[in-house]
Parts: C-alpha cells; sequence; structure tokens
C-alpha cells in the first residue's frame, strides 16, 4: 500500500552556523501583565559541549534568572513600565549568545488575548491564548474562562494562561475572556471575532487504530516496509508519560545510513479508512476542503532530527494534494512547505524552535480552495501565530480517493536515533 507522503525528496543539510535562542513568550513588543512568563530554548553549534545555562536581564547587569540546561520556562514579577529584556544563553566553552525581547508591563488587574485577533475572522477551531494578573488580589489569579454569548461559559481553567481550542459554528461572536482572582475579583476582555467555516473532528488520533510505518531512504525516498539497517523504526500506543491525555503514542527512528527518514500515516477517510468512512461511492471526499491539524509533541533531543514533519494529504478526480509542513530542529530551525508540482521544500521565513522536554503545541490551518488550488493559511506554534496564505497547484494521482495524515520523523547526518511522542492529536475537516 503506497503511504502517499511526496515530502521527503529534497532534505535540507544545512545546520546552524551559529549559537541561537529562541524566545517563544513573551513576543517582542508584546504588552503583558505581571508576572510575566518567559518561555526560551538555546543551541550551541559552534561548542560541541552544549548550552551550560540561561538567563534573563530585565535591564543593563540586571541579572534576574538563571538556569542550568538549553531551556528555561519561568514567571517574573515585574513593575508597570517597558523593559528591553534580553535571554541569553551561556555554553560549556566559554560563549554566550543573547536576544532581546521589549515588553510593556501594564499596571494592575488585566486581561490580555494574543489570539484570537479582535475583529478578526479565523476558522473553527478556533484557538484562544490569554494571560491575567491581578494587582489588587495578593493570592493570584485563579482561574480563567471564555463566554461565547452572554451567560455561556464555553471554557474554563485553573490558573493565570490559557491556550485551547472552541469548535464554533459559522457567525459572529461578541466573546469574553475574563480571569477571576483568588479574592473574589475578576477582569475582562471581549474579543468580536467571525467564524468563518467549522466541521467534524477526528479525536485523540495518537490513540487510534490505523497507524502505519514506513521507511524512506535517500536519494528518492522512495517507502520501504522493510528497509534492513538501513533506517530503523518502532512506535507505540498508549503511553503514560510523558503524556497530557495519559495515553500518547511514541514514534522511534534509528539506522545507519545518514539522512534516512521514517513516515506514519493513517488513511481517515475513503480508501483503506480507519475510521469508517470508506467512501465507496466517493461523494465525501471531494466536498471537504478545509484542515486543521492540531497535535501536541515532546522530545527530549529535538535537535538530534534533521527535521519533524506533519503533513496532510487528499487525493479525488486524478488530483492529489500534499499540505506538508517541515520544522527543520537540527537543519536550521525554520518551517518549510512542500511544493506538490516541483517535488521541493520552500523556505517561509518563520522560525522553529519546540522546546525540549515540553509539550509543543502545533496548530496547522490549511484548505483547498474552490478552483482546486492549495492554499497554506497558518502555522501556530505554541500559541504564536504566523499566517501564509500561500498557493500552490496540485498534482497528477489518477485513480485514489482519500485524506490522509503523516506524522515523520528525519535522520540527520548520522542518523542518531531518537525518541518522540504525540499526543492530543485532533484532526478537524469541513
Amino acid at each position: 500500500m503506497r503511504a502517499y507522503c511526496f515530502v521527503c525528496v529534497c532534505v535540507l543539510f544545512a545546520s546552524a552556523a551559529f549559537a541561537t535562542v529562541s524566545v517563544s513568550q513573551p513576543s517582542n513588543g508584546m504588552t503583558v501583565g505581571s508576572p510575566v512568563q518567559f518561555v526560551a530554548t538555546a543551541t550551541a553549534s559552534t561548542c560541541s559541549k552544549g548550552v551550560g545555562s540561561m538567563g534573563i536581564y530585565t535591564a543593563p547587569y540586571q541579572l534576574a534568572y538563571v538556569v542550568n540546561g538549553a531551556s528555561l520556562n519561568t514567571k517574573l514579577t515585574l513593575n508597570p513600565g517597558t523593559y528591553n529584556t534580553v535571554v541569553e544563553e551561556w555554553d560549556n566553552c566559554g560563549g554566550a549568545t543573547t536576544t532581546p525581547v521589549t515588553i510593556t508591563v501594564t499596571a494592575g488587574t488585566g486581561v490580555w488575548v494574543t489570539s484570537p485577533l479582535n475583529n478578526s475572522q479565523v476558522g473553527s477551531p478556533v484557538n484562544f491564548v490569554a494571560t491575567a494578573s491581578s494587582s489588587t488580589c495578593s493570592k493570584g489569579v485563579g482561574s480563567m474562562g471564555i463566554y461565547t454569548a452572554p451567560y455561556q461559559l464555553a471554557y474554563v481553567v485553573n490558573g493565570s494562561s490559557m491556550n485551547t481550542n472552541l469548535t464554533l459554528s459559522p457567525g459572529t461572536y461578541n466573546t469574553v475572556v475574563e480571569e477571576w482572582d483568588n479574592c473574589g475579583g475578576a477582569a475582562v476582555t471581549p474579543v468580536t471575532i467571525t467564524v468563518t467555516g467549522t466541521g467534524q473532528t477526528f479525536s485523540n488520533l495518537q490513540s487510534s487504530v490505523g497507524w502505519t510505518g514506513y521507511g524512506q531512504l535517500p536519494p528518492d525516498y522512495q517507502d520501504c516496509s522493510s528497509c534492513g539497517s538501513s533506517v530503523t523504526w518502532s512506535s507505540k500506543q498508549g503511553v503514560s508519560s510523558p503524556s497530557l491525555s495519559g495515553k500518547s503514542m511514541q514514534f522511534n527512528i534509528g539506522g545507519i545510513e545518514a539522512y534516512a527518514d521514517v513516515l506514519w500515516n493513517n488513511h481517515l477517510i475513503g480508501d483503506f479508512s480507519s475510521q469508517g468512512l470508506p467512501d465507496t461511492s466517493h461523494t465525501l471526499v471531494p466536498t471537504i476542503h478545509n484542515y486543521t491539524y492540531d497535535a501536541y509533541f515532546y522530545g527530549t533531543n529535538l535537535q538530534t532530527a534533521q527535521a519533524l514533519e506533519f503533513d496532510v494529504n487528499q487525493f479525488f478526480n486524478n488530483l492529489g494534494y500534499t499540505w506538508g509542513h517541515e520544522c527543520r530542529t537540527g537543519g536550521g530551525n525554520e518551517w518549510d512547505v512542500w511544493d506538490n508540482v516541483n517535488a521541493k521544500w520552500v523556505p517561509t521565513g518563520i522560525a522553529c524552535y519546540p522546546l525540549n522536554n515540553y509539550w509543543n503545541h502545533l496548530v496547522i490551518q490549511v484548505q483547498r480552495t474552490s478552483d482546486n488550488q492549495l492554499l497554506y493559511q497558518s502555522i501556530t506554534l505554541n500559541g504564536v501565530k504566523n499566517t501564509l496564505n500561500w498557493y500552490y497547484p496540485p498534482f497528477s494521482e489518477p485513480g485514489w480517493y482519500g485524506i490522509t495524515v503523516n506524522f515523520q520523523l528525519d535522520g540527520n547526518s548520522k542518523q542518531q536515533a531518537y525518541t518522540t511522542y504525540l499526543d492530543n492529536f485532533n484532526f478537524t475537516y469541513y
């Protein structure tokens, strides 16, 4: 059975030439409340001994926080004002690299919503990302919630931050994000959005049947079910730790041939459907246009991967569509997307620095347009959304009907073995 990957022809061999510090929270220029959450990771490609520690300067010569290792995730209490903060890494060879992040900390109690934007048009499910603070309550923020209409509380989470997806029908919503402190107080921020579409969702696909793995060897990267020692792989479902749901899926790659890859795919709709939707009359697949690939992934040494791939595929009426997304974790820390017709990866200019020892949340939105073009809409990693709106034509693929999803591990120049996990993998279509 052919896996329909089509996204592994070009592997980028470049590695980062210098040490890097990637700050995923807060964003540069962002307005936030206090305490401020800092999330960052670092690499030291010029030092074989790696990163020794990381720190945060809130002003020149004011080192406010230090942690051992190549990642940090902490909250700092800051007074209202504008801060030219600097996140720095120190490697074990005596070198250092910095990334400046300018933020404005506001006074008082408040709710700051970074996604969705007020008065924006969004697809469903809608990604809500927000933080809150309470200067009037010494006990801090207790919980946060989202109202999709008056008196309709759609979501609640404990703590002073949220990152969740809500499935909403098409229409305009006067949503409200609210925080409740531990002293009986509250604060709200209204966010008006127009939802342009909704759909059906396959939930927790990491626990679903139907996953099949294939090796892929350079230079042509054709699928092989048994590749000898060149590339080896295995997977395991129902993993309790690390896990968010209690049932994550583990993926392993190894072998001896440089730049060998492993593809796992699952046939959801149409031929070989694992979800009970074979569409034998070919009346469902051609009607579907919009897809959201929403998953959490985890690894302890993600930089060992040449790249991680997350793909959506659709085939009907002798046409093929592969929305390929590649996070080059070991090959330049950038997102690439797949050009179907020319069979090549195209750099997007969007940085990709997933965090080690951390559940990274990825949301990919794509569309098959009314005139049958592939549309790459957006990539959201750990709450940071980047909009592409790039169009590509489909390719010729005779005689096959179906919709599939892929997850792929790409090997590096030494084909170092590594392990990743997927959890809370939801796939929405309409």
